[in-house]
């Protein structure tokens, strides 16, 4: 594996569901090699090139920004990735023991990029709204070293739980809200091997990319066993690969056997996210 930690590695409990419960991310520095990091930006940048090639294979995510889901073999470390002592030990905390990899892609937003508007990923579901349960979470990596010009991820800690009633499809605040974003706002400058997980309710936006290199980060996805399933999702992957994957890894694969792959069309389009922060 290429990590920097070891296999039998254990993580606090309390400061990882005190992390997701609170704030509504958390990170851990340096938990692949930048090594590992390098493979992974390649396999990122053939996957680009190719979802730019036919159409739906990206979706806008505001001027110069996009948004592509993959397949797991499209990434070669698939198995270091969903294998990670962290990530694993993330997810039994918050989701349970039966969670399950629902999504890979990955956001690059490109030189132009705007501030996008503030807004979360989904409205929140019922488990979320009536039982106080976060039932889905991100994980991201980035495959450069983030600078502030580089149009850096910026959340609002806290705001998972605000009350989206008024928000447009429950996703994006009104406008008159956004002061309270902008004060509570941290900007986050992870390096290559960091990897952080956020509850996607948690109220967030990328920010202007001022700088002349693209700041591509990978998204996996993950879900409790009984969630709502807020985001359409393709998870697919051949039998053959299937059939090689480590028993631990398979169990916790929400996922669309195929004998050949097919291309991924794009179907979590977030129309207010087009046009940029109006």
């Amino acid at each position: 594996m290429g990590t920097t930690v070891e296999s039998t590695q254990t993580y606090d409990v309390a400061q990882i569901m005190g992390g997701i419960y609170g704030d509504g991310i958390i990170g851990l520095k340096g938990g692949f090699s930048r090594e590992w990091i390098a493979d992974l930006a390649e396999d990122i940048r053939v996957a680009y090139r190719d979802a730019l090639s036919r159409e739906g294979g990206a979706v806008g995510r505001g001027p110069k920004r996009h948004y592509v889901e993959i397949r797991p073999e499209d990434v070669r470390g698939f198995v270091d990735l969903v294998s990670h002592p962290w990530i694993t030990q993330v997810c039994e905390a918050v989701l349970g023991e039966d969670y399950v990899f629902v999504e890979i892609g990955f956001d690059v937003p490109n030189p132009g990029a705007m501030n996008q508007p503030w807004h979360r990923d989904f409205a929140a579901p019922p488990e979320t709204t009536g039982g106080r349960r976060i039932s889905s979470l991100a994980f991201n990596l980035t495959t450069v070293d983030v600078t502030e010009e580089m149009g850096p991820f910026e959340i609002a800690p806290g705001t998972q739980w605000d009350d989206g009633s008024e928000f447009d499809h429950g996703m994006f605040p009104p406008k008159e809200f956004w002061g309270r974003y902008e004060e509570r706002g941290q900007k986050k400058l992870p390096q290559r091997g960091d990897i952080s997980c956020r509850t996607a309710l948690t109220i967030h936006r990328g920010t202007a990319n001022r700088s002349d290199v693209a700041r591509p980060v990978l998204v996996l996805g993950a879900e409790a066993a009984d969630a709502t399933n807020a985001i359409p999702h393709d998870l697919q992957m051949t039998h053959a690969y299937h059939e090689g994957l480590p028993e631990h890894v398979r169990r916790h694969l929400s996922c669309r056997l195929v004998e050949e792959l097919e291309p991924v069309v794009q179907g979590h389009d977030i129309e207010g996210l087009v046009m940029g922060e109006a």
